[in-house]
């Protein structure tokens, strides 16, 4: 059996996309797993590290950009679709799941006019540009939120929450704690601000330590910066005396949630599904400029549910953080009730149930 996986350009749509992967890979080890993406993508990186094929096309983002970028993304449509019909006759899948992102929006289309089975995976309440097309075309569509339902063809859309990597849902906290060189007798505060960082979040945090002295011996921090900001961040915690690790980017995020005691992080779709199946406290800060604000309205869904803290990007200030960071060390009772209402959302089995739906169209054939 083979599969393809077509998406990428964020952890967001990648890390569904190897949920997907390790769920076929763990009903039958021969089934095949093929990524898809471009080469500028984070899946450019990950998936081999993974220990999957990729192969790319050419596709650019046409939301949200210049005109001149427009251009370029239209005629790079043009050769993806080019792209996408010599991977198809090439690899022969079995069925083409999309998880996301331009990447999939020739490869999906192109499969579903050859009469292969196809499926999409929408991570948020409200769908992007390119699932709101192919949510006409493909045999199934697998959503994260009821309210996303309505936007596609009711008889081919399921409810089946984000899939999640299985290394997230089975973390280990020793491990964690010597992978980054942690104390398990301090709070883990564990930052991150997606697969690239986010500047904002980071100059935050480091203006949250001046107020935050008075736990220097009590709290710790698990950072990761992103490639850009590492160094600078790194010597400012230094400066600052806090103890803790700093990171450009995590690939173990299992082991770095098992140790986290609060998450402060973005409010994407998959961070967002990682987050409720592991019931982990946190303070959301969501990426003022997503599409539809999606991240604002993912965010708000915990927010008035009790299972998260919220920051907007334009009210994120150092001291208004450390006050947040204070209040939930202090109270444990109060990040008790975060867990189990965050729990209360989460769907630790939306791989076994994507993979369920994609197996039965392929009966289907």
């Amino acid at each position: 059996m083979r599969v393809i996986i077509a998406g990428g350009g964020t952890g967001g749509h990648i890390f569904p996309g190897l949920a997907i992967a390790e769920e076929f890979k763990n009903r039958n080890e021969r089934t095949e797993v093929i990524f898809v993406g471009t080469e500028y993508g984070i899946e450019a990186r990950v998936i081999p590290r993974e220990g999957y094929t990729i192969k790319f096309l050419r596709a650019e983002g046409i939301v949200g950009v210049s005109a001149l970028k427009k251009i370029r993304a239209i005629i790079k449509m043009f050769l993806s679709v080019i792209d996408s019909y010599r991977i198809i006759r090439t690899v022969r899948p079995d069925i083409v799941i999309g998880v996301g992102g331009y990447a999939s929006g020739a490869i999906v289309f192109i499969s579903s006019l050859m009469s292969i089975p196809t499926m999409i995976l929408e991570q948020n309440s409200i769908p992007g540009l390119t699932n709101k097309i192919l949510g006409k075309f493909v045999n199934a569509i697998c959503t994260t939120y009821q309210e996303s339902i309505s936007f596609f063809p009711k008889a081919k859309t399921f409810l089946t929450g984000n899939p999640i990597r299985i290394h997230i849902l089975k973390g280990d906290s020793d491990s964690g704690y010597k992978l980054f060189s942690l104390d398990r007798d301090l709070f883990t505060v564990f930052i991150f601000g997606g697969s690239s960082g986010a500047r904002s979040i980071n100059m935050a945090v480091l203006d949250a330590l001046n107020y935050l002295y008075d736990l220097k011996d009590k709290i710790q921090f698990l950072h990761q910066t992103g490639i850009s900001d590492y160094e600078r961040i790194r010597e400012l915690y230094r400066k600052h005396g806090f103890k803790g690790t700093v990171t450009p980017f995590i690939y173990q995020m299992g082991e770095a949630y098992a140790v986290a005691d609060l998450v402060i992080s973005r409010a994407g779709a998959t961070t967002l599904a990682e987050l409720t199946a592991l019931g982990k406290p946190a303070i959301l800060i969501p990426y003022p400029y997503a599409a539809g604000h999606h991240q604002e309205m993912n965010a708000r869904k915990l927010l008035e549910m009790g299972a998260a803290r919220m920051i907007l990007n334009s009210k994120l200030k150092g001291e208004s953080l450390a006050q947040n960071i204070k209040e939930l060390f202090m109270h444990e009772t109060l990040r008790a009730e975060m867990q189990r209402n965050s729990r209360a959302l989460g769907r630790p089995e939306a791989s076994a149930k994507a993979v369920d739906i994609a197996m039965s169209l392929m009966k289907k054939q």
